[in-house]
């Protein structure tokens, strides 16, 4: 009997380690975005981007009053970025592509060589090393002369996005497979039309934030069934968009009618369009902002539809479902007097929702950000239920904190917490195959300037060479990776 304990306690010792484990395959990378880390932003022939002109002409908006006129310098110092993005053993190192940089009046007609050897020198620098890229080709910085033209509320750009993703899949497409067409576009049309506190920083609620939204969706569409068509043959790669998605948790039981409409809103805004067989705008909140703009006075809704052959154009115009996440809310129906709050993203109090944090949920350094890691697991399930059995990828998840210490152990437990629950989706069930840390570098984060840090690796900002200096938590990360479980999370000096 003795013996048999000991080699019960044996498999039971075994079973729990592989529960641990990461599954063969699991890719474990970092994240970047070209206007948060290059600098460098009136380098050669490149023109502004919007964030270029937000910050210049409003500092006010930033916390700090910065830019990210230099940010970590990675245009200069790409060499050292990729150095120690193999020092931490990635897998794949996600980057973004400047529209500006590449394109400097943001058509086609121009094509910028300094732009295009930069990121021939990134791509290949990567390759060499062993680490893939996966390439965004918008992560918010749009050219400021399309911007003066409309930005993402002219129904053009959909063309004028088709026509830079064809000239970004030409030129680097042999080397790269994973493409993120657009990232978060919740931020990208609500941040900056609902709330108005984000490049190009213009109030338009109701109104702005929805035709953003549908060309968007357009634009994705357009330039997923460019590479499906003309470079997929070739190239055998993969393509889709990426969304933010707060996990909406229901305050009580009796609330969960209402986390779950707000789902459809977070989520399934920019997700039903995509991944379901209906195709377009989720039915309920479709009609919810029919018979508000009705109640309104409006003569139609501000809703813009999809005609029939819209929906056709966007359905199924995906090779995996990327997500972003980081944070999560409770969610229960307003009490008279109350509104929806400024985060995350319905600061019209466009839906009849309150959102709250639960007391005992860890706040990091950003005022929107609580700490929850079970609503990671929690969503990746929702996911899979709403649109199915496919491939997730998880394209940004990390902590920030004021401090820029080197000693980092809350952004430790977030990451050690939430590849737990991870590991946790999968034995659901769901087909999560990459993790993405954001940020491999402390970088200009938006309208919070440098005062918050998501780095694995602290840059010293006061230092014009931008020292760059490993944190514990690199060292953490990169233990996983190379163990690929979570067994042996305490030991972080093994690189």
């Amino acid at each position: 009997m003795f013996y048999l304990k000991i080699v019960v306690l044996c498999v039971l010792v075994v079973l729990a380690g592989a529960e641990r484990r990461f599954p063969d395959g699991f890719k474990f990378g970092a994240a970047t975005a070209a206007y948060q880390v290059e600098g460098a932003w009136n380098v050669s022939d490149k023109s502004p981007s919007v964030w270029d002109i937000f910050t210049h002409d409003q500092p006010h908006a930033i916390a700090d009053g910065s830019s990210g006129d230099v940010a970590c310098d990675s245009y200069n110092k790409w060499r050292e970025d990729i150095e120690l993005a193999a020092e931490l053993g990635l897998h794949f190192y996600r980057l973004s592509i400047s529209w500006p940089r590449l394109l400097p009046n943001g058509f086609t007609n121009i094509i910028s060589e300094d732009g295009t050897r930069y990121y021939n020198d990134l791509i290949d620098g990567l390759l060499e090393k062993g680490i893939e890229p996966v390439v965004t080709l918008y992560h918010w910085d749009l050219p400021q002369n399309l911007q003066d033209l409309g930005g993402w509320t002219n129904p053009l750009i959909v063309g004028w996005f088709k026509d830079y993703a064809r000239i970004v899949y030409t030129l680097f497409g042999d080397r790269v497979k994973t493409w993120i067409t657009i990232n978060e576009p919740i931020v990208i049309c609500e941040v900056v039309y609902t709330m108005g506190t984000f490049a190009p920083g213009i109030s338009s609620p109701g109104i702005g934030n929805y035709l953003c939204g549908k060309n968007i969706l357009m634009a994705h569409a357009a330039a997923w069934r460019v590479y499906d068509e003309e470079f997929k043959p070739k190239y055998h790669g993969k393509v889709s968009l990426t969304n933010q998605i707060f996990w909406m948790e229901p305050y009580s039981e009796e609330f969960i009618e209402e986390a779950e409409f707000t789902m459809q809103y977070a989520a399934g805004f920019y997700s039903h369009a995509i991944y379901t067989k209906e195709g377009g705008w989720p039915p309920t909140f479709e009609k919810y902002i029919a018979e508000k703009s009705k109640r309104e006075g409006y003569p139609r809704s501000r809703l813009p539809p999809f005609t029939e052959e819209e929906k056709e154009f966007v359905k199924g115009t995906h090779d995996f479902y990327a997500v972003n996440h980081y944070t999560s809310r409770l969610a229960r129906s307003l009490q008279p007097g109350e509104t929806a709050g400024l985060w995350p993203m319905f600061g019209a109090g466009e839906i009849d929702v309150f959102l709250d944090v639960h007391p005992d949920w860890p706040q990091a350094a950003n005022s929107w950000f609580f700490v929850n890691p079970p609503g990671l697991r929690k969503l990746l399930v929702w996911l899979k239920k709403n649109y199915g059995d496919l491939e997730y990828m998880i394209i940004e998840n990390g902590y920030s904190t004021r401090e820029g210490d080197i000693n980092d152990s809350k952004r430790i437990q977030y990451y050690q917490d939430h590849l737990e629950q991870v590991l946790l989706a999968i034995q659901d069930g769901v087909n999560v195959t990459r993790y993405t840390a954001w940020t491999l570098f402390d970088n200009f984060e938006w309208t919070d300037g440098y005062t918050s840090k998501f780095g694995l690796i602290d840059v010293d900002f006061n230092d014009p060479s931008r020292k760059r200096t490993l944190r514990n938590s690199a060292r953490f990360y990169a233990n996983i990776i190379k163990t690929h479980s979570l067994d042996d999370i305490n030991t972080i000096n093994k690189i």
